[in-house]
């Protein structure tokens, strides 16, 4: 068994919305056929990393098929849940930033100075995004000590957890990580022996593919 377990928090592949930035949060869109490329290469990595223990998903579609050839290809379960799903994004559904800034101009400001405190107009609370999905990295984890696990989730729940379990101010998130690329994302690590909060932060939007990122594992 290895000294330390290795959470890989990744996005899922393209979408119809990525193009134009589109939020999209709970609308359960598919892949596109970049997004299916995306997630063969994503499975070709997980093929190649003999110390993947594991690969878990949020429930929503463009998760799942990204997830799915990965767990094919590894010759391991895949294992969906449904508190590593996106943000709800309330009124800001499908809309661009700008679209918002024109809609609701301080609240649009409100929310870039602190995302966190000013969750969009209708939107879920962040802090009960990061509860949600921390528990999930977390049950992962302690169900494969000294593994590897692949956890594909959603760009924002994935930044917010990444800053929580590094200690981070998730505040800070869009400022920290800008951009998630797609089926890349947080390469997490904590020593078996330590508790739940001693995460570290190896790599972030590394390319995971065959020739990749973590082909040592």
């Amino acid at each position: 068994m290895s000294r330390h377990t290795i959470i890989a928090l990744i996005r899922h592949g393209e979408t119809p919305w990525h193009r134009e930035n589109r939020y999209c949060g709970r609308t359960d869109l598919p892949l596109t056929e970049t997004g299916e490329r995306q997630a063969a290469e994503l499975a070709g990595w997980a093929a190649a990393t003999p110390a993947l223990s594991a690969v878990h998903s949020s429930t929503l579609t463009r998760a799942i098929r990204t997830a799915a050839p990965a767990a094919d290809a590894a010759g391991l379960p895949h294992l969906t849940d449904d508190r590593l799903v996106e943000l709800d994004f309330g009124a800001a559904e499908g809309l661009t930033a700008e679209e918002m800034s024109r809609r609701w101009p301080r609240a649009r400001e409100a929310f870039v100075a602190d995302p966190v405190a000013n969750p969009l107009p209708g939107g879920e609370d962040p802090w009960d995004a990061i509860a949600r999905g921390s528990a999930a990295v977390d049950d992962a984890a302690r169900a494969h000590v000294g593994g590897v696990v692949l956890v594909v989730c959603h760009s924002t729940l994935l930044r917010l957890v990444a800053c929580h379990l590094t200690g981070a101010d998730p505040a800070e998130y869009r400022r920290l990580y800008p951009k998630v690329g797609n089926t890349s994302g947080a390469i997490l690590r904590r020593p078996v022996d330590a508790a739940a909060e001693a995460w570290e932060l190896l790599a972030f939007n590394p390319v995971l593919t065959r020739e990749g990122f973590g082909a040592a594992w």
